[in-house]
This record gives C-alpha cells, structure tokens and sequence, in this order.
C-alpha cells in the first residue's frame, strides 16, 4: 500500500508541480553559476547508495559535507538558497527519486554518503532496512536541531510503528512546519 501511495501521489504531485518547479529551475539558473539541480550521493535502503536531486541551493564550490560541519553555512548559500532551503523547495526534485523506487515519501532522511557515524548507528539498529523518505519522523520532531542519537532514535521509533495512518500523520505535521517554518536552522 505504501509503494501504490508514494507513485500515486508522486505523480499528482509532479503534475500539480511541473510550473513552479521550472521556475525554481530557471530561477536557480539565472542566479547562479552552476546547473540547477544538484545530484547528492545518499545512503538508501541497505546502505545502497543512490544519487538523489535536489535544486542547488548552495554555491557549486561549497564542501560536501553536513551543513551543519560548515563554517558559516549562509556563506555558501546561493542568492535564492537560503529561501529554497526554507520553505523546503529545494527537496521538490526529489519527487523523481521517489518514482524511481530510491526514496518514499515518509521514511528516515538518507544520509550523506560520509556521514559515517549517521550510517553505523542506523545500521546497528536496523534502520537501513527502511527506503528512506522526503521527510520522516525526525524531521517533524526537531530536523537540524536534533543529534545524531536522537535522529536515530527516532528513526527505531518510526521503524517500530509503521502505519498508513502513521505516515499521513507525518505528513500533516511537515506541511505544518514548513509552512511555520519550524526546525530549519540553515
């Protein structure tokens, strides 16, 4: 059920979406050298790594690291990163990575490719086993102000109540943080 949901809604949403997303597209284009999407090698289901896109929000020389590891993250935002980054428009792309079986629309956030203790501790507690998502428990309970502990944490919670109504839940609570804006940091 949850595999029909994702490409179900996927799709409509991809419809829904076409016109602002090229114009997010032309956006980042026009502000900033550099393509408009960019491809982030991600740690999927059974740490299979996996290339997920994203519109670039940061500048094309910016370290590929956790943001949170940069010195000043705002400084390596592009002219319209930091609101891609807000208002969480810089995920839309991401869209395809769920149609293409990579990602669900609820599920642990896929880490970076060198987030080495992110990946062992998911791993030691059986989280890998999940298809990642879009958004996920975590996010909707703290996003970049929480651990790497507690992101696990609450990723096993997640792993041990996965529900339909559970994932609709999830998603009510991320529209209403991204409309608050609450829980982005950077």
């Amino acid at each position: 059920m949850k595999h029909s949901f994702d490409l179900f809604f996927g799709v409509l949403l991809l419809l829904f979406l076409a016109v602002p997303m090229l114009f997010i597209f032309i956006a980042v284009r026009l502000t900033s050298k550099g393509s408009a999407i960019y491809w982030s090698h991600r740690v999927g289901k059974n740490n299979k790594i996996f290339k997920m896109p994203k519109f670039r929000s940061m500048l094309i020389d910016t370290p590929v690291v956790a943001t949170h590891l940069l010195d000043k993250p705002s400084s390596y935002l592009s002219p319209i990163g930091g609101f891609l980054r807000r208002s969480s428009l810089d995920e839309l792309p991401q869209l395809f990575s769920v149609l293409k079986g990579d990602m669900s629309f609820v599920g642990p956030r896929p880490a970076l490719y060198n987030q080495d203790d992110l990946i062992a501790l998911r791993k030691e507690k059986g989280v890998d086993e999940l298809l990642p998502g879009i958004t996920g428990w975590a996010q909707v309970n703290g996003r970049d102000e929480l651990s790497i502990p507690d992101k696990v944490a609450l990723d096993v919670e997640y792993l041990n109540q996965q529900y339909f109504w559970v994932d609709m839940k999830i998603l009510w609570m991320t529209f209403s943080k991204i409309v608050k804006r609450d829980g982005v940091s950077h």
